[in-house]
């Protein structure tokens, strides 16, 4: 990503009302479903959006970092991030940068740990990760 600033980017995501931002050939996509919905539809639309990307977002757990890394992203900045999530980022050889890393992302009523990390914290790769999202999705 050559001609669009990365921190313009993160500064977009923080100001617009949206989930995440994918840059790809130095145009801005804006997404806005919560949660993992977005980038599941992508990776199995057969859009290429994602593949060499960056992406900004406001909440990465695992299942979003197993659906990035499955895309093809490039280089990832979250503005959290869950530790389970990072390692796999990390394992992946993708760059990664974020303002909060918390142990577990947490459910959007604040009670426990969002199921789809739950779900996929046993996993050890992305690839292991897709079949527990795919459930969750189904179920939705």
């Amino acid at each position: 990503m050559k001609n669009i600033d990365k921190q313009d980017i993160i500064k977009r995501l923080k100001q617009e009302n949206c989930s995440c931002i994918i840059v790809k050939d130095n145009v801005a996509h804006c997404f806005y479903q919560r949660g993992i919905r977005d980038l599941y539809a992508l990776l199995n639309d057969g859009s290429d959006l994602m593949k060499g990307a960056f992406v900004a977002d406001k909440v990465v757990g695992k299942g979003a970092a197993a659906l990035m890394i499955l895309g093809g992203v490039s280089a990832i900045h979250a503005e959290v991030i869950s530790t389970e999530a990072l390692k796999l980022i990390r394992n992946s050889g993708i760059i990664c940068t974020f303002a909060a890393e918390v142990v577990h992302i947490i459910n959007r009523a604040g009670t426990g740990i969002c199921p789809v990390e739950q779900r996929c914290l046993a996993c050890a790769t992305a690839e292991e990760c897709l079949p527990q999202i795919k459930s969750f999705i189904d179920k939705l």
